[in-house]
């Protein structure tokens, strides 16, 4: 049977992130993507230079075309842009039981921000019952806590838990934007919290890495895997997508990871 897999989120005309990132990560993993676009962005890998949201009706109307037809096994949900949108997508989520991979997209790589103030609360109180696994990095967390950023392995596992009680029923705290040798990821669920880490990499080279590495969960649930396997099989592609992303020469900015680097000849 065909592993099929879902991206809801916002298109990047570059390539490196959202969508088209969703897609590569999903065909890279031998499942077949299907999408919901939420916006349109006009960016490269220097700037997000425009955005134009979809209209809820038609976010709407794209999520019953696919569940109508596509047997859709999980679910990774990207840029959501408004509240109008969050709504749009919860009510198309509901009663549905499928795993759902959310990614708090909030700031771009350039630093654009992509989740306005006005979005927040939705993002929190209409979104996160839906989140079998919510991916914040650092910034994310304590955006979401209106807090200050986690600075530690401690500080992570309680904000990872205060996210818990806010509805999300696991998050993976992203230790990305923390310092030090080795990055550390922390699964923190009810039962308890379980460590990735791999050394930190020297590349320039890390667009996309949040919508690659919460679409590649996805992939994982899509397949049958439980939570904390399905984590781990998209962090050690991660790591191998971000290796080889200098092998790659894509635009002048933040250059995309490289999502074919098991498939390409010269990956």
């Amino acid at each position: 049977m065909t592993a099929i897999a879902l991206t809801i989120a916002g298109s990047d005309s570059g390539g490196g992130a959202g969508i088209q990132a969703d897609l590569k990560t999903f065909s890279a993993l031998g499942v077949y993507g299907a999408s919901v676009i939420t916006a349109l962005t006009a960016q490269n890998t220097r700037t997000v230079a425009r955005v134009e949201p979809a209209s809820p009706a038609m976010i709407a109307a794209q999520m019953a075309a696919v569940f109508d037809d596509l047997d859709v096994r999980a679910v990774k949900l990207g840029m959501l842009g408004d509240a109008d949108a969050i709504a749009a997508v919860a009510d198309g989520l509901a009663g549905r039981g499928l795993p759902v991979v959310l990614d708090p997209v909030m700031v771009a790589k350039s630093g654009d921000m992509l989740l306005p103030d006005s979005a927040l609360d939705a993002l929190r109180s209409v979104m996160l019952p839906h989140a079998t696994l919510l991916t914040p990095n650092l910034p994310e967390a304590a955006r979401l806590l209106d807090c200050a950023p986690a600075r530690d392995a401690a500080e992570m596992a309680r904000q990872g838990r205060a996210l818990l009680d806010l509805g999300a029923r696991a998050v993976l705290m992203k230790g990305g934007h923390a310092e030090g040798a080795s990055c550390t990821d922390l699964l923190v669920t009810a039962q308890g919290i379980t460590e990735f880490t791999a050394p930190r990499q020297a590349t320039g080279n890390t667009h996309g890495t949040g919508c690659t590495l919460s679409a590649a969960i996805a992939a994982g649930l899509a397949q049958g895997l439980d939570l904390p396997l399905a984590v781990g099989v998209a962090h050690r592609y991660l790591q191998g997508a971000i290796a080889a992303a200098d092998g790659l020469a894509v635009g002048s900015g933040h250059g995309p990871v490289h999502h074919f680097h098991a498939v390409w000849a010269d990956g």
